[in-house]
């Protein structure tokens, strides 16, 4: 490491490494340049086009959802579709009133709720399942059109969102608790396991159906009752899964949805926070929006779970299937387009493999990417969620250009949101595609010598979501999987995440867990009952 950061610092080797990669880059630009205005013309030609959303009206909906009535706010604020700047709805912008009605109405189904048996609750659950099962394709159609992933993958996301209800619905009937042996002869212990009470849900934009099920599904299982705040720029996908919970049964007060604006956020998110009756917080984002949640939690006392940021390392050693890596980057970094907070964001490749999986990633690349809006077939790439967010890859890439890595595919910013899929060499620890989450299309790959080496990068982080690594070698396998400072290790796999398996961070990457048996555990609580004097 630092060897690494000496190199990096010494003017002189720079230039030395950018005329020793003068032919590649020479060639790569030409490979580039084709590719570019083969995206730009596809991407033109599909921006061009009329998009109809082709949604049943029954889940098209626009205002709040509180205590089981649809309710209007003062004002509105603009729902867009990010693929052509392109309103999409008008939906009803709550404020804090509204937050605090729809805290209430929990609080009172909360009552009620807690009382139904598990079996009554998983019955519920399973219905809300078949709904979003039956809906699919609608529901899919929303996911494109507000957040701009390609249909095809939020088809994938409503399926993994249905999962969590059934997963859950499951779960709701094991929820156990413990007789344990007392040392009185005269008592008897008991540990039962209960709902904590009222959850407020605040879910990000890149996952619009699934943030909200995975939370959801666990705490309506516990016998919890939930408020969720979808994000600003995604809040239909949310209304749907509301208008589909009144369908399956599901009491009024239960479930509530608070859509509101980037301006209101900080007051609803602060009323979400701190109302006392408020028991519970899960938030999924930022670890800087985190922190803040997390300051106002802790004035209730309140039960928290963060997942927040990631930064994760995708390690191939010499021992790997190379072409099996290169799959696994594949479906681990573009996926929604590299806007996911478990997609890999530094690419630590062994030096003896390095040019080989380097040229190979490149190849699959130019056969298997493809911009364009999110309802063209052939898309594989659809936009960024915003211009900032198409501004910050752009920084990085130039960034890293400007400290001398190589740009072997792509690098270029195309019109809106769009970004062209890019793969840099060369890139060394000190520049910012490596220090920082990218979320976005862009793949920097490091070269390193020893597996010290690479675990040194990899952990060099203050977030530890997810980490990836290829190897064929069994005890490094061990070696690697135990040591990288991650809450999730994906060994040869690219994609993690399943309603089976626990889902969380370490460091700066949150608290808690979701799905698995260990989610249900985040919205209860143990009481213990001891039971003295007995005559036996």
């Amino acid at each position: 490491t630092a060897d690494c950061k000496f190199a990096t610092r010494s003017s002189g080797l720079v230039k030395f490494r950018q005329r020793s990669a003068r032919a590649m880059g020479a060639f790569c630009q030409l490979r580039g340049a084709a590719f570019l205005r083969q995206v730009s013309a596809g991407l033109e030609t599909a921006l061009r086009g009329h998009h109809s959303l082709g949604v049943s009206p029954q889940l098209l909906r626009s205002q709040g959802f509180v205590d089981g009535r649809w309710v209007s706010a003062a004002s509105s604020f603009p729902v867009l579709d990010p693929a052509t700047g392109k309103e999409l709805a008008k939906v009803s912008d709550c404020g804090a009133r509204e937050a605090q009605d729809a805290v209430r109405a929990a609080h009172k189904a909360f009552q009620s709720w807690k009382c139904q048996t598990a079996k009554e609750r998983s019955g519920l659950l399973r219905k809300w399942f078949d709904l979003l099962i039956q809906h699919k394709e609608d529901l899919a159609k929303l996911i494109t059109a507000e957040c701009g992933k390609p249909l095809k993958e939020s088809l994938g996301e409503i399926a993994y969102s249905a999962a969590f209800l059934e997963w859950f619905s499951e779960e709701a009937r094991r929820v156990y608790g413990d007789v344990v042996s007392p040392a009185a002869k005269d008592r008897r212990i008991l540990l039962i396991k209960q709902p904590v009470g009222v959850a407020s849900i605040i879910t990000p934009w890149n996952f619009p159906s699934a943030m909200i099920t995975r939370k959801v599904g666990a705490a309506l299982a516990a016998g919890c009752t939930v408020v969720v705040k979808p994000a600003e720029d995604t809040p239909l996908s949310a209304l749907a899964l509301a208008e589909l919970a009144t369908q399956a049964g599901i009491p009024p007060g239960v479930f509530n949805v608070v859509p509101c604006s980037r301006e209101k956020t900080p007051s609803v998110g602060e009323v979400l926070c701190t109302d006392p009756l408020v028991r519970k917080v899960s938030f999924t984002g930022s670890t800087a929006t985190g922190k803040i949640l997390l300051k106002h939690a802790a004035g209730t006392v309140k039960r928290v779970s963060m997942e927040l940021g990631g930064h994760a390392p995708f390690i191939v050693f010499d021992s790997a299937d190379v072409d099996k890596a290169v799959a696994g980057a594949m479906a681990s970094k573009f996926r929604n387009s590299g806007q996911t907070c478990v997609c890999s964001n530094r690419f630590l490749v062994q030096s003896g493999i390095h040019d080989a999986f380097v040229e190979k990633l490149g190849k699959a690349m130019d056969a298997e990417l493809r911009v364009g809006h999110g309802f063209e077939p052939t898309t594989t790439q659809g936009p960024l969620i915003n211009i900032r967010a198409a501004e910050k890859v752009e920084h990085q890439i130039k960034d890293a250009v400007s400290q001398g890595a190589t740009i072997i595919r792509g690098g270029k910013r195309l019109e809106g949101s769009f970004m062209q899929p890019t793969l840099l060499a060369n890139v060394t620890t000190d520049m910012l595609c490596t220090s920082e989450e990218t979320f976005g299309p862009l793949v920097p790959v490091l070269k390193f010598n020893t597996e010290e080496e690479a675990l040194s990068i990899a952990n060099a982080s203050d977030v530890g979501l997810a980490g990836y690594f290829y190897s064929q070698d069994i005890s490094q396998i061990w070696r690697v999987a135990e040591n990288l400072e991650v809450g999730m290790v994906g060994v040869n796999e690219g994609l993690l995440s399943t309603p089976e398996a626990s889902f969380g961070g370490v460091k700066q990457s949150g608290l808690g867990r979701e799905g698995s048996k260990y989610g249900i555990d985040e919205y209860l609580d143990v009481k213990y009952m001891c039971f003295g004097g007995l005559t036996l």
